[in-house]
């Protein structure tokens, strides 16, 4: 069978047979432009939903960011901030689909977690900084 995935606005085929899976081909995938619609009348402030803070923002220098690669729960954290790590260690337990995925350090150095466990991640999402 031949399926059609997007995965980070990359359009990928893939065919699965037998329980192996195969690329046949990718392309770039541009987001459609959004046409603009009427703005509803605002809502009284006594009936507005709370916003919202965004989170602070972290500066990475020169640490190697690790990001989540799905959206996913972090169901545990196998390291502490200020840890030293090598390459392969595993940092993170992620599930996503009933499945769980180990997050793991891409490199040696010391590592700051950005997420704490039971944290809901999208893709992309940064989870730690390895300097």
């Amino acid at each position: 069978m031949i399926y059609e995935v997007t995965i980070n606005n990359k359009k990928y085929e893939v065919e699965v047979e037998r329980g192996q899976a195969a690329i046949l081909s990718t392309k770039e995938v541009t987001a459609p432009v959004m046409q603009p619609q009427a703005v509803a009348a605002p809502v009284p402030a006594a009936q507005a939903a709370p916003v919202a803070q965004a989170a602070p923002a972290v500066n990475i220098g020169a640490g190697e960011a690790i990001t989540a690669p799905m959206p996913g729960n972090i169901l545990d954290i196998k390291v502490s901030s200020g840890s030293q790590v090598k390459k392969g260690d595993i940092l993170f337990i992620l599930e996503a689909m009933k499945m769980e995925n180990e997050i793991t350090a891409p490199k040696d150095g010391v590592v700051q977690i950005q997420t704490a466990k039971g944290s809901t991640v999208n893709t992309g999402d940064l989870l730690a900084v390895i300097q």
